[in-house]
């Protein structure tokens, strides 16, 4: 029968990472991927929603800039807190690489990167938007780990001193500070 987990100082064991509840409802699984992992996922998503995009709306880069920024948001909140950095590089060339399928068909190499360029050119404002996006997500998930690593590093500082009180008042016998030194000789 395994044993119950022990806890120092009453607190409670800390709950299971993903499988915990939030706010009354179920929590969304939380991916993490690396940086190479959410630029992979990134970029094929933008290709296949680029092909999408051609094959069922024929060319329509305005829808395709709209789709590009909530894959922007997924990439910035799935990408591991250790690579944060990575997403907002990723996102731009997931653009570039789903916009290929967009840019018009032309005779020739030539033909075909001046398309591409100036599809780049013309959806610039939903590329800057989505690489915002991106950037904004994470800078707050930066301060959210800067400011949960400032608290454990201040209770951890917090708690040698409560250990030390709380053995004080021990070895006193539950009496205070000033009625454990017995009495004084005059």
């Amino acid at each position: 029968m395994p044993r119950p987990a022990r806890t120092v100082g009453g607190a409670r064991p800390a709950a299971p990472r993903g499988g915990g509840l939030r706010g009354g409802g179920r929590r969304l699984p939380e991916p993490r991927l690396t940086g190479l992992g959410g630029g992979l996922f990134c970029g094929a998503l933008m290709l296949a929603l680029g092909w999408l995009d051609r094959l069922l709306l024929g060319s329509s880069q305005t829808v395709y800039g709209v789709l590009f920024l909530p894959v922007c948001l997924l990439t910035a909140l799935w990408v591991r807190r250790a690579e944060l950095l990575s997403a907002p590089v990723v996102v731009p060339i997931a653009f570039a690489v789903g916009i290929l399928p967009l840019a018009q068909d032309g005779d020739g190499f030539g033909a075909r990167l001046m398309a591409l360029v100036t599809a780049l050119a013309t959806q610039a404002g939903w590329l800057y938007g989505g690489t915002l996006v991106a950037v904004l997500t994470v800078l707050v998930r930066g301060m959210r780990r800067a400011v949960a690593r400032r608290r454990r590093e201040r209770r951890h500082q917090l708690a040698p001193q409560a250990h030390q009180q709380e053995g004080r008042t021990r070895s006193s016998g539950g009496r205070g500070p000033q009625q454990a030194q017995g009495p004084r000789s005059r």
